[in-house]
């Protein structure tokens, strides 16, 4: 091989790493909130988590991205073990979708891709456009890449000999297999490469199944590096899926020869042979595994041993892999944080009430730390935005991230109101001049309502729909504590002049109404801003 063929394999191989990228990127980017909605239904069975393994695969043209998402959601807690490995049985899947483009030989319109590809994106002024022209470019690419590796393996046609080795020993194309896609990081590029020396004529389907067989095992360093540093559970999910590989090529290797002449009768070109096969046996290794998901998770939890239960309050759901690998699910990532966030306001509520109205002073520290950890998650969502903002987040889903952003800022200062509410009980048991009877039950109904409409401001940040009666349900609310309030300041100003409240306690008094006011009011600005995008979207 002379310097200048090398060069140019390499540049091919190079290519067409760079159009697989650039595929996924643009198609993460043009599916937006769509993705994030697939990747939000987390299933409750393995047969519909490989149905969302496969389809998220095929949108996003990356099993990688797919396997990278499903350690992080197992590592945040958002899928649980079986759920995780239905995916990533769907992600094997939907990663033979490259092969099966590939075998198509669409290259002579290749070009043409570039070309429309390069239109839209220098012509074109919607976001939109643009990226569906990144996507063009990229498939343009993709069989540049693959005619470029063809044409610098030309020389080896004089050398079959190399490759009727892997017919005589299928162990030596196995780890061939797998040792290419280990270097390039790219079952599709290892795919695309034997797709390429079989229409040569230099490997024939007996040689090429062993090395698509250790393509599959290849491809699991990706999750393998994606699971370093994380939690036990993230690195169960990878060693499912190391697993899941490894058993199936032990199972199929072997039975090689009983179906090879399925194979050979599903089409005339080897293209199309090799691109079935890598598609047959992953469904057909899937069909296997799936009655058997839940002694596999057993065996996966004797192998790894499922970590402590720690009961953590600092942010669960923002992993920086997200932002690497798919920046719209890292969006959704914060969406999920905001609503863990307002869980903790909630339970911050839930605790400040016994001390202000039932005097447990025991749960007055416990307010105190849950509102220092409200501070941290409001930093540490502002600090995530920023990283995924960087990665070059644009359109609707830079919108619904600044609106995550106001709304965690909002929660905060629901929190901040808590705290307040401390501090006057402070100030009312230093004093020793507590509110009268009718005042404290007054009050407590309206922080009542107040707790209420946090409660369903949080639903913005769920799965479902937060509807238009939703939202009248919330405003209806909100308006209806801001009208109590002015009742209340309207009874105590009457009860100021017959003498039955000090001076210096209505002062609080107004303070502990308004403080609650503005809770609602905070609850009813989150819901704006949140179903403000989810109308836009709809």
């Amino acid at each position: 091989m002379s310097f200048f063929t090398a060069m140019q394999l390499l540049g091919g191989v190079g290519i067409f790493l760079y159009a697989i990228k650039l595929i996924s990127e643009s198609l993460q980017m043009v599916a937006g909130e769509r993705l994030r909605n697939i990747i939000g239904m987390f299933t409750k069975t393995p047969v519909m988590g490989v149905f969302l393994g496969t389809a998220v695969t095929m949108v996003i043209q990356s099993s990688s991205a797919t396997t990278v998402m499903t350690v992080s959601f197992v590592d945040a807690g958002l899928m649980n073990l079986m759920q995780a490995i239905g995916v990533i049985m769907g992600a094997n899947i939907g990663t033979t979708i490259t092969g099966q483009i590939l075998a198509f030989r669409v290259k002579d319109l290749a070009y043409l891709f570039v070309i429309v590809g390069v239109l839209l994106i220098f012509v074109c002024s919607s976001k939109k456009l643009k990226h569906i022209g990144e996507g063009l470019l990229g498939f343009g690419l993709l069989f540049i890449g693959m005619q470029t590796m063809e044409s610098s393996m030309a020389f080896l046609r004089d050398r079959q000999d190399i490759f009727l080795a892997f017919s005589d020993n299928p162990l030596l194309g196995l780890a061939a297999g797998m040792f290419l896609t280990l270097l390039v990081q790219s079952s599709s590029a290892t795919v695309g490469l034997t797709i390429a020396l079989g229409v040569q004529g230099l490997l024939p389907l007996e040689a090429a199944i062993p090395i698509i067989f250790g393509d599959n095992i290849g491809t699991t360093i990706t999750a393998v590096l994606a699971a370093l540093g994380t939690g036990r559970a993230a690195r169960q999910a990878c060693a499912a899926h190391v697993l899941f590989n490894v058993i199936g090529v032990c199972i199929w290797l072997p039975l090689m020869p009983l179906w090879i002449g399925f194979i050979e009768a599903s089409s005339s070109s080897i293209g199309h042979q090799i691109a079935n096969a890598h598609t047959m046996f992953n469904i057909c290794n899937t069909i296997l595994f799936l009655p058997f998901v839940r002694p596999f998770a057993a065996l996966i939890r004797k192998i790894i041993p499922d970590a402590e239960r720690v009961d953590r309050r600092d942010a669960v759901y923002l992993d920086p892999l997200l932002i690497q690998r798919t920046p719209v699910v890292a969006v959704s990532a914060v969406k999920h944080e905001c609503r863990h966030m307002g869980e903790v306001v909630l339970e911050l509520l839930e605790r400040t009430e016994k001390v202000f109205f039932e005097h447990k002073e025991e749960e007055k520290e416990e307010v105190l730390l849950l509102e220092e950890k409200l501070d941290g998650l409001e930093e540490a969502i502002r600090s995530y935005a920023s990283d995924i903002m960087q990665s070059g987040l644009d359109g609707k889903d830079a919108e619904t991230l600044e609106a995550c952003v106001v709304s965690a800022g909002d929660l905060e200062r629901i929190g901040d109101k808590g705290k307040r509410l401390i501090d006057f009980y402070e100030y009312r048991k230093k004093r020793g001049d507590d509110f009268s009877s009718e005042a404290m039950k007054e009050v407590r109904a309206l922080f009542h309502e107040t707790r209420r409409s946090v409660r369903l401001a949080l639903a913005v940040f769920d799965a479902e729909p937060f509807t238009e009666k939703d939202k009248a349900a919330l405003d209806a609310l909100a308006d209806r504590v801001r009208e109590q309030e002015s009742v209340l300041r309207a009874s105590h100003a009457s009860r100021l002049s017959s003498g039955h409240c000090s001076p210096e306690a209505g002062l609080v008094f107004i303070d502990v109404l308004g403080a609650i006011e503005q809770m609602a009011y905070r609850a009813r600005k989150i819901a704006d801003h949140m179903s403000g995008q989810q109308n836009v979207e709809a």
